[in-house]
């Protein structure tokens, strides 16, 4: 063996070492097909070798078979090995061995005994455990701990394959706990906790053996040093955390088991060293079974700051298993958690972006209204430099939290512009007091946009300049119309962002008193605009300034309130559901599916009238042109004596793929019942 592992390693190429195999294989088959030479063991253990390197190895499963029913231990071990490594259940000539270890389990020597055990425990088939499982049942009251260790570790995987053998070990079990060989303990606890997840009706049977468990806990954490056991100043750290894990599964739900075990939690929570990584595992363990148990108040607080103390450690995946306890704890402990918000806040600038995400996530939930400006700080630090991939998770939770928890609406509004510009890389925008650097922002047209239409609807406000928490920045009527303009003058604007910035210019005609002219200036310049949209915009307002002044006020009125109480108001939440649109209500019309008549096509396209050629419709079947004057374009309402008045709407969203709508009614005096051009109502409704 020695000699052809030494071969095939001194190959230069794969296909020099598949040669060394192949050739090899040849010289194992010649071996196996000879009779009893004494050579069989050891080209099995060469096939063995050639099967660790991934080579195919199947045409030595029967002579496994042969080798564990030699008499020789040699060969028997050798073919037991086979078996564990060539073969499983989904093999037939897995059950050819069955025979075999039934025999070897009543061996005389241990070591035989010792070999059936593994590979039962390790390729044992459902039939195989059923069979066999007597025979494990029977090993388990053996006085020879070597061979108790093992029988645990094997019914612990019959248990697995055959839950319902699990009634079997039961009563053999709980008489384990009393061994005084750790590996015995090591395995009847693994054993016990197995059979208490498979079987919930057991656990008021082990809920007795608590204070046997508690006792043998006890013996690790205040035993003197024992170099057996001892693994970096810890007793058996193995050994304790199962029988951590056993208290945990007992003590819930349950008061009697947790009173048992409380003082002994506590001990180990004080006593045990968290230096090592052996200590930290025990500590981790004892505050999970804390935390899932009926455990004193005072208890759990000294779990909690024991996570607390696992945040200073220098070992990221301490820190990281410690955040993620505590993000299961903090709503049932939140102000235990609150202690250490300092330290999970500066877990924010570690280099892992696992912990990084982990402690965002426990910050999030920390968030209150006693510290929501603190925290919020935080926060927008973080955001500013986050990874792309937490930038996401980060804005949404500052929203949620700012939504839930702000001192006040200005405070909720400067939040969440800080927001906006940050994700965006700007730092200096406009939070709509301070107008000098808000412009600047020329590639981030939605939010020049959102600002316009600010301006627009609350110009007014800015020029009072009051401020809740601030000092107030005095702003006149020409700077915020000298932002508007900039916005419309700008090469970087869009059509649509100019479309805002006019409408909230003529906005500010009812608004202002000392700068109308102005405005009137700036609308007349774009009535000539090459975009049609904006001229459109333009010749409709200067239409208001002139003949129909008296009205502007009502045509440019506020926006109303929306109340959050009106029916069919979600505030974006539609709750998951698929609402059925109500079928007495208009549905909307997919655009091309409505054809207007030729005429209003034409006047809605013969802006300027007055041409020699008039702009035409698409010509239809029947459709034949007509021509309108600038006159009736310009002649809105014909003279009408005519209030308008909106009222507020029905939502703030509109859900997506059809699946709702908002409405906003407009109310129109019409005391004459005189018939009113379609093109004012668009124009009222567009804007």
């Amino acid at each position: 063996l020695v000699e052809m592992i030494r071969v095939i390693r001194s190959a230069r190429t794969q296909g020099e070492e598949r040669g060394i195999i192949q050739k090899e294989c040849a010289d194992i088959r010649a071996q196996f097909r000879q009779s009893d030479n004494g050579e069989r063991s050891h080209s099995l253990a060469k096939l063995l070798y050639v099967h660790m390197l991934g080579y195919p190895a199947h045409f030595g499963q029967m002579e496994c078979v042969r080798l564990i029913a030699s008499p020789r231990y040699s060969e028997k071990r050798i073919g037991y090995l086979g078996a564990m490594m060539l073969l499983d259940e989904k093999q037939d000539a897995s059950l050819l061995i069955t025979n075999s270890i039934k025999n070897d389990l009543s061996h005389s020597s241990q070591y035989v005994q010792s070999l059936a055990l593994c590979t039962l425990a390790c390729m044992g088939s459902a039939e195989m455990c059923r069979d066999l499982a007597p025979e494990i049942e029977r090993l388990l009251r053996a006085s020879n701990s070597y061979i108790k260790k093992k029988a645990t570790l094997c019914a612990v995987h019959i248990i697995r394959k055959v839950p319902e053998l699990a009634e079997l070990f039961t009563p053999s079990a709980r008489s384990l706990l009393s061994e005084k060989n750790h590996g015995v303990l090591h395995g009847a606890v693994v054993l016990i906790t197995e059979l208490c997840e498979h079987n919930p009706d057991t656990l008021d049977q082990f809920r007795k053996a608590v204070p046997e468990l508690v006792q043998i806990m006890k013996g690790l954490v205040t035993s003197s040093y024992s170099p057996e056991h001892n693994v970096a100043g810890i007793s058996d750290p193995f050994l304790q955390v199962r029988i951590l894990r056993l208290l945990r599964i007992l003590g819930h739900n349950n008061d009697t088991a947790s009173d048992a075990m409380n003082d002994l939690l506590a001990q180990v929570a004080t006593n045990t060293d968290s230096s090592k990584t052996a200590g930290s595992a025990v500590l981790y363990e004892t505050v999970l079974t804390i935390m899932d148990i009926n455990s004193e108040s005072g208890l759990r607080v000294l779990a909690v700051n024991i996570l607390g103390r696992f945040l200073l450690n220098n070992d990221r995946n301490i820190r990281y298993i410690s955040m993620t306890s505590l993000q299961k704890i903090v709503q049932s402990d939140h102000n235990a958690v609150q202690r250490h918000r300092g330290t999970i806040v500066d877990c924010l600038k570690d280099q892992d972006t696992s912990v990084k995400r982990r402690a965002l996530e426990l910050s999030l939930a920390l968030v209150s209204a006693v510290n929501i400006r603190s925290m919020m700080k935080e926060l927008l630090i973080f955001l500013s430099t986050c990874p792309p991939e937490l930038r996401s998770q980060t804005t949404s939770g500052i929203f949620n939290a700012a939504e839930r928890y702000s001192p006040s609406k200005r405070w909720h509004i400067d939040t969440i512009l800080h927001v906006l510009t940050t994700v965006n890389n700007h730092y200096a925008f406009w939070n709509l007091v301070m107008l000098s650097h808000f412009f600047n922002l020329s590639s981030q047209q939605p939010l020049v946009q959102v600002a316009c239409w600010c301006i627009g609807e609350y110009g007014d406000l800015l020029l009072k300049g009051e401020c809740e928490e601030i000092e107030p920045v005095q702003v006149t009527e020409d700077d915020v119309l000298d932002a508007l303009e900039t916005v419309l003058q700008s090469h970087m604007s869009s059509p649509a962002t100019r479309g805002f910035a006019l409408t909230a210019t003529m906005k500010l005609s009812t608004r202002i008193t000392d700068n109308v002219d102005r405005i009137r200036s700036i609308v007349s310049i774009y009535g000539s605009c090459i975009d049609l949209e904006l001229q459109q915009r333009a010749v409709e307002y200067n239409a208001l300034f002139k003949k129909y002044d008296h009205m502007r006020a009502a045509v440019l009125e506020r926006m109303p309130v929306m109340d959050k109480n009106s029916p069919g108001h979600t505030n974006g939440d539609t709750s998951g559901e698929n609402k059925e649109p109500d079928p007495s209500k208009p549905k909307p019309v997919e655009a091309g599916l409505l054809s207007e008549p030729a005429s209003q096509v034409c006047d809605l396209l013969d802006l300027l009238g007055g041409t020699d050629t008039p702009l035409q419709p698409n010509p239809g079947p029947n459709s034949t042109p007509t021509t309108t004057s600038s006159a009736d374009l310009l002649d809105l309402l014909g003279g009408l004596d005519v209030q308008l008045q909106m009222k507020a709407p029905s939502g703030n969203v509109i859900p997506a793929h059809g699946l709702g709508q908002v409405t906003q009614t407009v109310v129109l005096n019409n005391p004459n019942k005189a018939s009113l051009p379609c093109l004012f109502l668009c124009s009222c409704l567009s804007h």
